[in-house]
């Protein structure tokens, strides 16, 4: 599996690449359904002509969030701008859901009518064609995740999944609907696809959702970051650790327990050493670092509690 990337300027290229490809992707794909819709009036097609307009809608989204989640911290935002991409994100998810509620208000009314689908060649064409090109941009995507970790992407990530499946609906609709002669079929697809689609927006929320309410870590993540700690001779105790991750950059703040005998210059030598091998183990995190003499703790509660066991070894 490819690392993240510590270099901003790579990510960037990064995250930018993928929201071009997928803006390019869901352009394509808009043309060719629309031409598909207009020759079969199929409602499944229709739903995902809707969902691929949206995909276009949300992949400029992506861009923009991306875009400005690389900008540097600046006086206004002294911890970066990473939460534009969980911002592009929930975006994406507004739209997505909106696209569902459409999609099932169109499928019902057509199975109370019986609405039948004029043609199927041209929409099953369309939707093989979509499948093929939306693998390609999966890959791209997932090459680009792995390396960046990027929220937006993740998110762009998902709704493209589902066109997949999307995809292999409308197939399967128009051939029972056209071929098979099942009355009804066209609609029923789209109500699915439109419960499918509102069942990735909300799965897809929340990671965004965790990235601006300031989410601790995951456990393990928490876990092998105080394992780090613990292995620092100097350090005889830790407490009041809080963390928290916007776009792709992680934040940690800690108390640490050092020998009071320590000056001022030798203990500012431990910082150094730690935030070091912080950097070593967690590429780009930033931490804020306060010490405390061995024995003293102002905190209450569980900013209290002490992390690093007396044989050094992290508490999981």
């Amino acid at each position: 599996m490819t690392a993240i990337s510590d270099d901003p300027a790579a990510r960037a290229r990064l995250t930018r690449s993928a929201a071009f490809a997928s803006i390019t992707m869901a352009s394509v794909l808009a043309a060719m359904k629309i031409w598909a819709v207009w020759k079969t009036d199929s409602t499944a097609m229709l739903g995902s002509l809707a969902d691929t307009g949206l995909d276009l809608v949300a992949s400029i989204a992506t861009l923009i969030g991306v875009w400005i989640a690389a900008q540097p911290a600046d006086e206004d935002h002294r911890f970066g701008h990473g939460k534009a991409e969980a911002l592009a994100a929930l975006f994406q998810v507004v739209l997505i859901t909106l696209s569902a509620v459409g999609i099932a208000y169109r499928a019902v009314g057509e199975l109370i009518s019986g609405g039948r689908v004029a043609s199927a060649n041209e929409g099953i064409a369309v939707s093989a064609l979509a499948i093929l090109g939306t693998f390609a941009l999966l890959a791209w995507q997932r090459h680009v995740i792995r390396s960046t970790g990027s929220i937006a992407i993740k998110t762009d990530n998902v709704h493209y999944k589902s066109d997949l499946y999307l995809n292999l609906a409308v197939i399967a609709a128009l051939v029972l609907d056209r071929f098979v002669g099942i009355a009804g079929a066209d609609p029923a697809f789209g109500l699915m696809i439109a419960l499918w689609l509102a069942w990735g927006a909300w799965r897809a929320s929340s990671e965004a959702l965790d990235h601006l309410m300031d989410r601790e870590w995951p456990d393990d993540k928490r876990d092998e970051f105080i394992a780090v700690l613990a292995r620092i001779p100097e350090v005889h105790g830790m407490h009041d650790l809080r963390t928290r991750t916007s776009g792709v950059h992680d934040f940690a703040q800690f108390h640490i327990s050092v020998d009071p005998q320590m000056t001022v210059a030798q203990a500012h030598v431990v910082m150094d050493k730690i935030e070091d091998r912080l950097d070593r183990e967690f590429p780009g995190v930033e931490v804020l670092i306060h010490t405390d003499p061995i024995g003293l703790v102002d905190e209450t509660g569980a900013a209290a509690e002490e992390l690093l066991p007396q044989d050094g070894s992290a508490v999981t």
